[in-house]
């Protein structure tokens, strides 16, 4: 059975999705410490102030950031073994 590109793009977003959350609320419900230094901790890929382009006719706003954590990258990591293993 031939597995398509669309579907590991699928499998791993979700994977990325659960991962954060779960980062978020090992963020909120673990105590301060070791495994929220580790678990909870972010960090951000991309532009962090949006760039604003005024066309007069048109204003344009462009932004992009990624924010991951250990459980998000975990997360596509199952990912991508899932859909491997399926």
């Amino acid at each position: 059975m031939r597995k398509s590109s669309g579907v590991l793009i699928i499998f791993v977003l979700i994977g990325g999705l659960l991962g954060g959350v779960l980062g978020e609320i090992l963020r909120i419900m673990a105590p301060h410490g070791t495994i929220q230094s580790i678990f909870a901790s972010n960090f951000t890929l991309g532009i962090t102030e949006p760039l604003t382009i005024d066309l007069v006719l048109i204003k344009l706003t462009l932004g992009f950031a990624l924010k991951i954590n250990l459980l998000s990258l975990l997360g596509v990591f199952l990912g991508i073994y899932l859909y491997k293993n399926i």
